[in-house]
């Protein structure tokens, strides 16, 4: 199997220059029109990138997610969400690095396989980084109201953390054997 890993980005390559020649297409001349549009692209949604990894920042070096997190431990408590996943519950929608970092954390103080653990690791793969993917695809074709998205989105996010916790809190004790 680890074979097939190896050859598979140069058999696309292969067959894509293959491919290319039969149809008579440019291929240096797409491949650097493509270049050229994803420089373009990265331009555009520079600033709004720039300005999320900034703001993230200063949230997280101010101990604005712990203060956040003790704020509302009686209400994480009371619908039983470990207030142990708060800080990656609201950093997960702004940055994928960010969240997965909280989550190493989480691994390494409580266990992949302790209960906060598994709730974590749910909550990492059923919610998005929703302002990053915003930023960049609403920022790459020039949407500049997002109407309904981020509250739908944000709504979603809330409903993967409280289901997550849920499920966990239900079946989970079956995933430790």
């Amino acid at each position: 199997m680890e074979m097939i890993g190896i050859y598979t980005v140069p058999l696309i390559i292969v067959l894509a220059v293959v491919f290319g020649a039969i149809k008579k297409v440019d291929l240096f001349g797409s491949f650097t029109e493509g270049a050229k549009e994803g420089i373009t692209s990265l331009i555009s949604i520079a600033p709004s990138l720039i300005g999320l990894v900034t703001a993230v920042s200063m949230l997280e070096a101010s101990g604005f997610f712990e203060i956040l997190s003790n704020f509302l431990s009686p209400v994480c408590n009371m619908a039983g969400i470990p207030v142990e996943i708060v800080p990656l519950g609201f950093m997960r929608p702004f940055t994928g690095s960010g969240s997965f970092a909280l989550l190493n954390e989480i691994f390494e103080k409580y266990g992949p396989d302790s209960t906060v653990g598994q709730i974590a690791s749910v909550v990492a793969g059923s919610t998005e980084t929703t302002f990053y993917a915003i930023a960049v695809y609403y920022g790459a074709v020039g949407i500049k109201k997002t109407r309904h998205t981020i509250p739908a989105a944000l709504t979603a996010d809330m409903l993967g953390i409280i289901f997550s916790s849920a499920i966990i809190g239900m079946f989970g004790h079956n995933l430790n054997h």
